[in-house]
């Protein structure tokens, strides 16, 4: 088999054969979402309030705009190294292919492909203490043909949805349906192309290392192969996410977690590694502008139940983060630091 870097290799107590009550069969809540509207509100608060996580059907998003962007990242993963690294993300450009992906100072056994939803997007510069803003835009391969055709077609589809679902997810905290709507102008939000390759070492290294989203949602497609696992808050056991044919993963990230002032939890995750198949998943990350100040909602506030984090702008964290990628000793967790600090301030 071969020796492995050692910087894949996970720490002893986070590697994944050490939860063996894997073998209870539990799964997160799988929604309809033709059902009536307060039963969707209903059974999506408390769904975001136990698990986190939830998984879609019967969404809007069509199989056949599924399927082409699918079908259009496995052809860019199985070009040569040397095309994909034309189209290479760097320090100035944090749009494109990258091969060698941290969480917490581990390496992931996955390779990497994003861009944004809406194609250029400005954010701070963390090195100015003036509010001086650069552009970053996203990098397009010339192969394969129909590339950006086929996934901007996906991200505009699931676009509609993360709003749909956001909706929901107010009106189940009390608020107005469109309440966060304003905060999604000017956008942020990505899109990344998932590829684990197959991994001789399953009981050392992961896909990805056991990690929290920092956005307001995280919508998931993944194929058949299946790999993530979600942290039960109950009693903190992995709980593997069965794959449901055309349904969609959504998580609550940091962002709902601050704006419901914990009312809504954004829960650890990990993929684990599959040493036979070859596995593709493709998250859309919902993020705000560069603008938005993210601190709890004062509707959901009072003398009972303060506020429990700071305000913080999301565009310096988020041009933080994306600078810290190529920096491994300051990547670790960055956003949970923050929201450890901003409670212990609060």
């Amino acid at each position: 088999m071969g020796d492995i870097d050692p910087a894949f290799i996970q720490s002893t107590e986070h590697r994944a054969n050490n939860h063996k009550k894997l073998v209870e069969v539990v799964e997160i809540p799988v929604i309809d979402m033709l059902q009536s509207r307060e039963e969707l509100i209903s059974k999506i608060g408390r769904a975001c309030e136990e698990w986190g996580f939830f998984q879609v059907t019967n969404h809007g998003v069509s199989s056949e705009v599924s399927s082409r962007a699918e079908a259009a990242a496995k052809m860019f993963f199985e070009q040569s190294t040397e095309e994909k690294r034309k189209v290479k993300r760097d320090e100035v450009n944090a749009m494109g292919y990258h091969d060698g992906e941290h969480t917490k100072n581990v390496r992931d056994w996955k390779e990497v492909f994003d861009y944004l939803v809406q194609n250029s997007a400005q954010v701070p510069l963390i090195e100015s203490h003036e509010k001086e803003l650069r552009t970053i835009t996203n990098q397009w391969p010339q192969s394969p043909p129909d590339f950006r055709e086929a996934l901007e077609e996906y991200s505009r589809e699931v676009e509609k949805l993360a709003y749909k679902l956001l909706e929901l997810i107010s009106l189940s905290l009390g608020l107005a349906g469109d309440k966060f709507h304003g905060c999604f102008k000017d956008q942020l939000s990505m899109v990344r192309l998932n590829h684990y390759p197959p991994c001789p070492f399953p009981d050392l290294a992961l896909g990805v290392g056991r990690h929290k989203d920092s956005g307001a949602l995280t919508v998931l497609a993944q194929d058949d192969v299946g790999g993530l696992q979600v942290k039960r808050k109950s009693d903190g056991e992995w709980i593997p996410v069965t794959p449901t044919p055309g349904a969609f993963i959504i998580n609550v990230g940091d962002m709902v977690q601050v704006w419901s002032n914990d009312k809504y939890e954004s829960v650890e995750h990990r993929v684990v590694v599959n040493t036979e198949r070859e596995r593709f998943s493709i998250p859309f990350f919902f993020f705000p502008s560069h603008k938005v100040m993210v601190k709890p909602v004062e509707e959901l506030v009072n003398e009972k139940n303060p506020p429990r984090y700071r305000e913080y702008n999301w565009g310096h964290f988020y041009a933080h983060r994306n600078r810290t990628d190529f920096k491994k000793l300051h990547h670790s967790s960055v956003h949970h630091i923050l929201l450890i600090k901003l409670k212990e301030l609060a």
